[in-house]
């Protein structure tokens, strides 16, 4: 099961009333969220509805001062630029591809300017704008500025966290300095039992994705970064403090996938275990016949139970 909206029950009322284009039901469930990390999480999922931006655009014409369905619709925008930049590296992406990807972009940050200008405290929108940042080019200070905007609001908003740090990989003009750095600062910063110890496992995942073929696997193989996975998983979600969330799915995911490519069948096995039938797509879409291997590397550590 790797659909959120399958996996997470209190999720179940935003699609079909997404699907309907029935604006009062989507406000009513927004407005029922009770963190600003749940309305950034269920504006990724609802940005990917096609067809949503109709009644989302009618709803800012109807709403002019209102932050959520701006927000909303800037997040739609930016779901249809990059769908048609796709998620391939630089070179192989057309100038036309480009043009279209950052006139959609463009269209999305003029609004997300307006409500963080309104609203700077509104971290569901300073999220956003990390995301057409990087979309757009506008570089690592300005993207680390945006952050810091929202983190002296929110300091462990994961949403926002994942965004920066895809920012400050090598793929976007950053290093892997910056990127394990900066993976490790959330990770220490946040509270025992946080999610933020998945993205020392996603900086890794990276990191070996940009690495030739054996380097890779001896890369994931090696004792310094399984002992970093390790003391991350520990503080994270296997610390006894640690609540399930909507994020736990994916933070477990993270990290059975980063043990499980470095062949640490034993420490990915209660990550496997945690996660049941449930798996997040990210990152394991990342690896060909992604389900297929997951299937086969939750055999493997299973095992070792």
């Amino acid at each position: 099961m790797s659909d959120p909206f399958d996996y997470l029950p209190d999720l179940a009322p935003l699609r079909p009333a997404a699907q309907a284009g029935d604006w009062p039901a989507v406000r009513a469930f927004f407005m029922g969220l009770d963190s600003a990390e749940k309305v950034s999480y269920a504006s990724g999922l609802l940005s990917d509805i096609a067809g949503v931006e109709g009644f989302l655009e009618r709803a800012v014409a109807e709403l002019p001062g209102d932050p959520l369905p701006r927000t909303l619709l800037a997040r739609r925008y930016i779901s249809i630029g990059w769908d048609i930049r796709s998620g391939a590296r630089a070179k192989h992406v057309s100038r036309d591809q480009f043009d279209r990807f950052h006139a959609w972009l463009r269209k999305a940050e003029q609004l997300l300017i307006e409500v963080c200008a309104e609203q700077p405290a509104y971290a569901p929108a300073w999220t956003a704008r990390l995301i057409t940042a990087r979309g757009l080019e506008l570089g690592q200070a300005e993207a680390r500025r945006r952050y810091d905007r929202l983190s002296a609001h929110h300091p462990h908003h994961h949403r926002a966290q994942i965004q920066l740090l895809q920012q400050v990989c090598p793929k976007w003009s950053g290093s892997w300095e910056d990127a394990h750095g900066f993976a490790r600062e959330c990770a220490s910063a946040a509270p025992d039992g946080s999610v933020a110890g998945a993205l020392v496992a996603e900086a890794h995942i990276e990191h070996w994705l940009d690495l030739d073929s054996g380097a890779d696997a001896a890369y994931m193989r090696g004792l310094p970064v399984r002992d970093d996975l390790r003391f991350a998983a520990q503080v994270s979600v296997l610390h006894r403090d640690h609540v399930p969330g909507w994020d736990t799915v994916g933070a477990h995911s993270t990290f059975a996938m980063a043990f499980s490519i470095g062949g640490h069948f034993a420490d990915a096995a209660p990550h496997f275990a945690a996660l049941g039938n449930r798996v997040n797509e990210s990152p394991w879409c990342y690896l060909p016949d992604w389900r297929g291997q997951f299937t086969k590397f939750r055999k493997n550590a299973l095992a070792t139970l």
